[in-house]
């Protein structure tokens, strides 16, 4: 029978605990991450035309929002280890009627940045929707997930298939 799985953020007892990185060296660490924003025809026309809602231009304010959440994902994430990034790149676009939003992060640490990434996405697409709340309230938000993910003793992983999103 092969080995369970151990949660690496739950202590033999059963309290969360935050893993202990150390003894760990520092490598080159870089993920990826998406999220979509289903914010339907209506306000996808409007940011098509004008860039934004009455709050402004919607697309540069989630895409710094999402920078800047990145750089606080230690102090969000409980247990998450509070990591000097090196690079935060948030990429938004409109796809039809969703917005793509693609974040990636970067590092020389001793954890992975996969937080960073996914951080960065799921508060951009949060942004997009308090900008666009008053012209559409069936928005929806998801999925938010990580696509890829490099350094470490695990090394790379990248997400198979469906490249253009969930429909």
């Amino acid at each position: 029978m092969a080995a369970r799985k151990r949660l690496s953020h739950v202590a033999p007892g059963g309290a969360a605990r935050m893993v202990d990185v150390s003894e760990k060296a520092p490598t080159a660490r870089r993920a990826t991450a998406e999220a979509w924003v289903n914010v339907g025809a209506a306000v996808a026309r409007a940011l098509r035309r004008a860039g934004g809602v009455s709050k402004g231009n919607v697309l540069e304010t989630a895409r710094l929002a999402g920078i800047l959440a990145a750089k606080r994902t230690g102090e969000l994430i409980p247990l998450c280890h509070p990591l000097p990034l090196d690079d935060i790149d948030v990429e938004i676009a409109l796809a039809g009627v969703r917005v793509r939003i693609v974040a990636r992060a970067s590092c020389q640490g001793k954890t992975g940045v996969e937080m960073e990434a996914m951080t960065a996405a799921a508060v951009a697409a949060l942004t997009v929707y308090d900008m666009v709340k008053s012209a559409g309230k069936g928005v929806e938000i998801g999925p938010v997930r990580l696509l890829e993910k490099t350094g470490g003793k695990s090394g790379r992983w990248a997400r198979e298939g469906d490249a253009d999103g969930p429909r």
